[in-house]
């Protein structure tokens, strides 16, 4: 297996490219703030909770990781439409890895995909089987970089996305959002914030949710409507009790439509390629991707003394999905149906045979995250200690038929489609799918988990040591198998006095793996970890801070690469990944900038680069707030994703890199009244985020102008 690096030519282009970009400031108010409070401290990038990310209250500027954040006012200045929009300006992180999507938001972190949550507790599990988060229902977007396990249990090595939920606030007004854009999309907001009771131990909170809206492909809509409301009880100033209920309910279809790599990052055989790259392959009166789900979240907090408080988050949680699309064949070779064949059966050359899916998919979910911080000291230290028990129960279940190549395999042309220029068949008749419907088993994941993290104060030092065990029970309907893990993390970090920090950390994750291995014993669960380097600077003269990491990954227990049947281990894989990522943001009064840049180096099992992780990416957004004309903001930003690779053994396809560019423009007419305009890809430039080796490309999110009115009242 040939090892790779980050060379120092690398490195230097990202030090000196975040060095051009620090002469842009930038910070997280906005043009409707009247006062300087809100950047005083760099704590202004988002609230730390015990429903965050890290599950404490600790400064961002005082661990020893990496984490990013975008609050609700950041995704509102840049017109973040869905939560893979909120991940694009962040380092080493790529927001929208398969293209324009429907289905499900596919964030990546440090080349590797993330699980998704919200409030602390894991929100998805499985494939295609529940709605997308709304970003209109989130306070702030938090990504934890690297393996979480200590705090999560299993997970990715490469971080977890964590979203705040908009619960009851005393003093915080309401507002009635109207929108209208691209693609005929209409979308109303609520956000009603009351006191409940005169003495204001009763809060309430209702956020609604409508849109109907049409895509940049045709025959596909994204039309949902969200209602969550929450009730936070505050008998005391030290107690907290919030629930949140949340219904959503989505008619949408699938987005991507796996086009073919001849004709989209590729030529055809004559040389052109498909005059439309968001080319409809489904079949517009059988695909459908409808969605619900329906959860409760408990959210407390007490706070004991100047020393102890205890938290929890509970959740239930149940989705469904009824999930219907035809594609293009996948035939291993190319999908034009002439070629394939090796003869003209099809009209043009560039027919394709399609396959047709049905799928009802569900998953049920109870969990619940209870955990205590104790502060103390111990001669010269001082400990906050947080101890948790976490407890989650997830039930799946995928039931599905799966017509491969809509007969044309066995010579029935009924269903083929000119991708070129389409023109409709219809589906086959229900009974085919009736007699091909596989009715599968539900799988059912129990994981219960300890854990202990301590951040040790000496001085100006600060350590960090975490340990969990976890045990988890993985029953597949035809397999039990029960694991156990334990997971460690250690950091250091030391705050100098001119806000210089430079820090070091280790942490682990872990994920199981169902099955047997040659020789009948259990397979291992996959294991990562990660060393981190860096340093973090907050400003004294200037409200700002910059951070400069490098990582080391390795993930292990990963499937043999070679696939050598005589292998007992059958787990010998390994993923490699490091990289460097840059992040920060500065404020100069009037103007105000938030930049980020990454270079990374990364290697499967075999040798081969990370699918679809491109090896770059760079940000800046810059954001203007005359003095002189109040109420008058403008935004501008710019995206550069690099190239992304995708290979086997004898294929190796390049998807070149893009720059994209943002812009806003926003004005309050009255105290009352705002008016933003937000364009995203403002050149409406074309270009495919990712294509794979198995033979599909991914076409990018096209121009999209979107206009808002606000009432706060």
């Amino acid at each position: 297996m040939k090892t790779h690096s980050i060379t120092l030519t690398a490195l230097s282009i990202a030090i000196s490219s975040s060095i051009a970009l620090n002469v842009n400031a930038q910070s997280t108010t906005d043009a409707n703030q009247e006062t300087d409070e809100a950047i005083e401290k760099v704590a202004v990038v988002g609230t730390r909770s015990a429903f965050g990310a890290t599950k404490t209250n600790t400064p961002i500027m005082e661990l020893s990781r990496t984490i990013s954040i975008e609050t609700a006012l950041d995704l509102k200045q840049k017109g973040a439409l869905n939560l893979s929009q909120t991940a694009t300006y962040m380092a080493g992180v790529t927001g929208e890895t398969y293209g324009y999507a429907t289905r499900v938001d596919s964030v990546s972190s440090r080349g590797l995909s993330i699980p998704r949550y919200r409030d602390s507790i894991q929100e998805l599990f499985g494939s295609y089987n529940s709605t997308r988060a709304e970003v209109y229902t989130m306070e702030q977007v938090e990504l934890l970089k690297g393996p979480a396990s200590v705090l999560y249990g299993q997970g990715s090595p490469g971080g977890i996305v964590n979203y705040v939920s908009k619960t009851p606030t005393l003093g915080k007004g309401s507002e009635v959002t109207l929108s209208y854009g691209s693609f005929s999309r209409a979308q109303l907001g609520v956000d009603i914030n009351e006191s409940l009771s005169d003495d204001d131990k009763w809060v309430g909170r209702f956020v609604g949710l409508y849109r109907d809206s049409e895509s940049q492909v045709d025959y596909v809509t994204d039309d949902t409507q969200v209602l969550m409301p929450s009730v936070s009880y505050m008998p005391s100033d030290n107690t907290t009790l919030t629930v949140i209920g949340m219904f959503q309910d989505t008619n949408s279809d699938t987005a991507a439509q796996f086009i073919p790599v001849e004709g989209t990052l590729l030529p055809l055989a004559d040389g052109t390629y498909l005059p439309d790259k968001d080319v409809y392959v489904g079949e517009p009166d059988f695909n459908k991707f409808d969605t619900k789900s329906s959860q409760v979240t408990l959210l407390g907090e007490h706070i004991f003394n100047d020393t102890t408080s205890v938290s929890f988050t509970a959740l239930w949680r149940d989705g469904e999905a009824d999930y219907h699309q035809a594609w293009a064949t996948f035939t291993g070779g190319t999908r034009y149906l002439n070629a394939f064949v090796g003869a003209p059966v099809a009209p043009t050359d560039t027919y394709v045979p399609r396959t047709f899916y049905q799928a009802d998919n569900t998953f049920n979910q109870h969990a619940l995250d209870v955990r205590v911080t104790k502060r103390f000291a111990t001669g010269y230290l001082e400990h906050e200690l947080l101890a948790g028990v976490q407890y989650q129960n997830v039930e799946t279940d995928t039931n599905s038929a799966y017509y491969a190549g809509g007969g044309a395999l066995a010579g029935d042309f009924s269903y083929i489609l000119d991708l070129a220029n389409p023109v409709y068949t219809g589906a086959p008749e229900q009974a085919i799918f009736d007699a091909i419907y596989y009715d599968a088993p539900e799988q059912t994941v129990s994981d219960s988990g300890l854990y202990l993290s301590d951040q040790i104060s000496l001085d100006s030092w600060r350590f960090t040591l975490g340990l969990r065990h976890d045990q988890v029970d993985n029953d597949n309907g035809t397999t039990d198998q029960e694991d156990s893990q334990t997971s460690y993390s250690a950091g250091v970090l030391y705050q100098f006095d001119n806000g210089l920090s430079p820090y070091i950390s280790y942490a682990e994750s872990f994920e199981t793996v169902v099955g047997l291995d040659v020789n009948g014993n259990q397979l291992k669960p996959e294991e990562g970890r990660q060393y981190e380097a860096g340093i973090k600077y907050e400003m004294s003269a200037i409200p700002g801070y910059i951070t400069l990491a490098y990582y080391d990954i390795e993930v292990s227990n990963l499937p043999n690469p070679n696939s050598l049947p005589v292998e007992a281990a059958q787990q010998q894989g390994v993923t490699k990944i490091s990289g460097i990522e840059i992040e920060g943001r500065l404020n100069f009064g009037d103007v105000s900038a938030q930049f980020a840049g990454s270079v990374m180096d990364g290697e499967d099992p075999n040798g081969y680069a990370l699918s679809a992780q491109p090896e770059n990416n760079a940000s800046l957004w810059l954001n203007y707030a005359p003095e002189a004309f109040a109420g008058v903001s403008m935004g501008a930003g710019v995206r550069y994703v690099g190239e992304s690779v995708s290979e086997n053994g004898t294929i190796r396809y390049e998807t070149p890199s893009y720059t994209l560019a943002d812009l806003m423009l926003a004005y309050s007419v009255t105290d009352n009244l705002d008016l933003q305009l937000n364009v995203r890809n403002l050149t409406d430039k074309k270009y495919l985020t990712s294509c794979l080796y198995r033979g599909d490309c991914f076409p990018g999110v096209r121009r999209t102008i979107n206009a808002s009115l606000t009432y706060s009242f």
